[in-house]
């Protein structure tokens, strides 16, 4: 048993297939499929069951991929430990929210890069879902998700809370029907089920749901005429937007979100992860396009708008 036959147990059991673990890794089938072997006749049991629809692990092989993912995290994270010591910086690999992406970070990256030029830091953007699942799955050392976070293997950090708004178009909505309108990411995103209670609450109902999967697109239509949105004040506020879109208070309990940043639990805390998480908590390295310090979780208060309540909103719209 080796290294290379690990990544191969691994991307089986996660791809269900010979061929996309073969795409995975970049080499041809037979090779999957003899190591694949080769490991069985080692081991003296069968790792996956062949069916008609691709490979599904056994539960010998369920064992060995579970063991496989901890051993091939563990040496990546000792391949950067010894990148680290070397004076090579090392890589870290970060998700994010677009929201957060787009106005949180900016200011953060920019100060972390000044003090850290040889840490490869990578950013992918997506929702909480998704980002949460490849946390766990080793592709991300962390991510800033959405919402509180209750998971065996994950440890949450919180970093800072987001007033949630409902934004319409500053020069009104174009027809009648827009107010049912929702424009907003996939229900992998944490804002989505917020943004239905609203919805609900503001008596829109029914009302119908227009997916799209950048932050600039749900923006872009909000600001056309085309539906309404929940969305962070603190990106409303940002250039262009803060002329193209009016937020409107939501409830309070609908409006507090925390936004985290979340690691695998077992993780080994690298010199790189740990000075990238002090720039993120030191609040002299927040900044917001508004000019406004963002509220450390502990502390967040909803900026001070007046309130007129949901229904009241409806009567407004």
């Amino acid at each position: 048993m080796d290294l290379a036959g690990l990544r191969v147990v691994k991307a089986v059991a996660d791809t269900g297939s010979v061929s996309r673990a073969a795409e995975a890794l970049h080499c041809v089938q037979s090779n999957v499929t003899a190591r694949i072997k080769r490991l069985e006749e080692e081991l003296g049991v069968d790792l996956f069951l062949r069916l008609s629809r691709g490979m599904e692990p056994t539960p010998a092989g369920r064992v060995l991929a579970g063991y496989a993912d901890r051993v091939l995290r563990l040496v990546a994270q000792a391949r950067d430990a010894v990148a680290e010591a070397a004076g090579r910086g090392g890589r870290l690999a970060v998700g994010s929210m677009e929201s957060t992406a787009a106005v949180r970070l900016p200011p953060i990256l920019a100060g972390f890069h000044r003090d850290h030029p040889d840490i490869d830091l990578t950013i992918t953007p997506g929702p909480t879902e998704t980002l949460l699942a490849e946390v766990l799955a080793g592709r991300l050392d962390g991510a800033f998700v959405g919402g509180p976070v209750a998971h065996p293997d994950l440890a949450a950090q919180p970093v800072f809370e987001e007033e949630l708004v409902l934004a319409e178009p500053a020069a009104g909505l174009t027809r009648e029907s827009a107010r049912h309108t929702l424009i907003a990411f996939g229900r992998a995103c944490a804002y989505r089920g917020r943004a239905e209670t609203a919805m609900r609450e503001a008596g829109r109902l029914p009302f119908r749901v227009m997916e799209f999967g950048a932050l600039d697109a749900i923006l872009g239509c909000v600001a056309a005429g085309m539906g309404v949105t929940v969305i962070p004040r603190s990106v409303v506020e940002r250039e262009p937007w803060r002329d193209l879109l009016a937020p409107r208070a939501l409830p309070e309990a609908l409006a507090r979100m925390p936004t985290q940043f979340v690691r695998r639990a077992d993780a080994i805390e690298t010199g790189g992860m740990r000075a990238f998480l002090e720039a993120v908590t030191d609040p002299a390295r927040f900044g917001s396009p508004a000019g406004r310090m963002p509220a450390p979780l502990a502390g967040a208060t909803v900026s001070p708008t007046s309130r007129t309540g949901l229904n009241g909103l409806t009567a407004a719209c």
